[in-house]
């Protein structure tokens, strides 16, 4: 399962998509302004959200 932790505090989460019960994979999304936004994603039905955050920041996966 990918876990998600703050580099601030410590926090940690695992994501897992409650309609498929599979781990979340993180991924990103391009934007058309040329930003890039981190997300989590399934790899089954590929629905998608924006990564969790903590202190303000998005979370860092471990792989």
């Amino acid at each position: 399962m990918e876990t998600y932790k703050c580099n601030k505090c410590g926090m940690a989460v695992n994501a897992t998509c409650a309609k498929c019960n599979v781990p979340l994979k993180n991924d990103h999304l391009d934007l058309d302004d040329g930003s890039v936004v981190q997300i989590s994603i399934c790899t089954i039905c590929h629905g998608k959200i924006k990564s969790p955050q903590c202190c303000g920041e998005d979370m860092f996966c471990q792989l």
